[in-house]
């Protein structure tokens, strides 16, 4: 008999242990949608195959400082989850590791490197909102949106349109940012004459006083185009050319230079991670960031599959 319960007794006890160390993540992984879904990652080496459960803690903390808090790092995460789930831009991968092309992408010793001693605290915090949004996506009209997302704007996002294709869920809204709250977002640059004609590919002409034509701004704000010596040149184009921030600007001639003054960081579609950071400190959840940055979308959930992997 006493064999029997110190059987028993045993029994429970590790079952006991066992659960604990479900809970905390210690011992076999928990089914999840993100573990079942597969996700073929473009290295510099080549083709990785993987899940989004492992790949999406090293793009959210490439995307988006660790130190930003819960829920603008699941914003961040559910941004991210869905990007891979509707963008296929590559032949022989779903998502490289450029974010100038998909996603920014760090390994655990880049992130070691780059966080030091809060290595272990900062790959929780990203981890723990990945997995607090397991298989999560935004989908308008029952399809995964292209969830573009930026550093910041001041004021206001961009609407697509003004620089890609219109889309009705890419649209220009408020943005908290200012120069106060987010002043790392506003940025001074000059540029000399000879390097201003040179980077627009024009012959330098008369007084620089007189170069500096109309701005005509688009709806969010920001320029739409500028002419410069008589030729006119979209926000874009004068942002890619003379490396600004964002189109968010405004030119000036001071008497030596011309003077540049920048708001944001980014192309200005989508959400505004600053601008996630400071409603998410203001008390906003994660669901309510992401509808108001990318509004008339839904948040859907990857099924999760006893056997096989969910449908892409």
């Amino acid at each position: 008999m006493k064999t029997l319960q110190k059987l028993l007794f045993w029994c429970v006890l590790l079952g006991t242990l066992a659960g604990l160390f479900y809970l905390h993540g210690e011992g076999p992984s928990r089914l999840t949608a993100d573990g079942q879904t597969p996700v073929v990652l473009l290295t510099a080496e080549g083709p990785v195959r993987t899940t989004m459960e492992e790949y999406l803690p090293c793009a959210v903390a490439a995307e988006m400082p660790a130190g930003f808090g819960a829920e603008a790092l699941k914003t961040q995460a559910v941004a991210a989850r869905t990007f891979v789930l509707a963008c296929r831009r590559h032949e022989n991968a779903d998502v490289c590791t450029r974010s100038g092309c998909c996603l920014g992408w760090l390994d655990e010793p880049s992130l070691r490197e780059r966080w030091g001693g809060d290595f272990a605290a900062n790959m929780r915090a990203v981890r723990d909102a990945v997995a607090a949004t397991d298989g999560e996506y935004l989908t308008y009209e029952g399809q995964a949106i292209q969830a573009a997302f930026h550093a910041g704007s001041i004021g206001a996002t961009e609407d697509s349109a003004a620089i890609w294709s219109p889309l009705p869920y890419l649209v220009s809204v408020p943005s908290p940012e200012t120069a106060e709250n987010a002043p790392e977002l506003v940025a001074a640059v000059s540029v000399s004459p000879a390097r201003l004609a040179a980077a627009l590919g024009l012959e330098p002409a008369g007084d620089p006083a007189g170069w500096l034509g109309e701005t005509v701004p688009d709806g969010a704000g920001r320029v739409r185009t500028m002419t410069v010596l008589g030729k006119s040149f979209t926000g874009s184009a004068l942002r890619s050319l003379l490396g600004l921030r964002s189109t968010a600007f405004t030119a000036a001639w001071d008497g030596t230079d011309f003077l540049f003054t920048v708001s944001g960081y980014g192309h200005g579609v989508g959400m505004s991670q600053t601008g996630a950071m400071l409603y998410a400190a203001w008390g906003m959840s994660y669901r309510d960031i992401l509808a108001h940055y990318y509004p008339g979308t839904e948040l859907a959930v990857l099924p999760v599959q006893p056997s096989g992997s969910p449908s892409r």
